[in-house]
């Protein structure tokens, strides 16, 4: 059975840290590009990161380019986003998604994360 349990998520005032995990299991970790997307109330759900199968390239959105880094550590099946700086519109229920180009991808369900003083 495929899982990926996000976790990490938090009420953190502006300017603060985060690291959200997401560990994945059911399936081939190292083969799978990993990435994150958020959804924020009212929004379509918004590519954040992605890093691929030996975590050799990476690639942002400009909104979070300088302020967020994803990881990951195969041996632990596990994606991260390490997010800082935040702010009030970095707000949203964030998800990891496992992709690859010849197989179907994988959703988890959320961690939800809010900036706010």
């Amino acid at each position: 059975q495929v899982q990926l349990v996000e976790s990490g998520g938090d009420l953190v005032q502006p300017g603060g840290s985060l690291r959200l995990s997401c560990v994945a299991s059911g399936f081939t970790f190292s083969s799978y590009g990993m990435s994150w997307y958020r959804q924020a109330p009212g929004k379509e759900r918004e590519f954040i990161a992605s890093i691929t199968t030996a975590g050799s390239s990476t690639n942002y959105a400009d909104s979070v380019k300088g302020r967020f880094t994803i990881s990951r550590e195969n041996a632990k099946n596990t994606v991260y986003l390490q997010m800082s700086s935040l702010k009030p519109e970095d707000t949203a229920v964030y998800y990891c998604k496992a992709y690859s180009y010849s197989r179907p991808s994988y959703w988890g369900l959320g961690t939800q994360v809010t900036v706010s003083s």
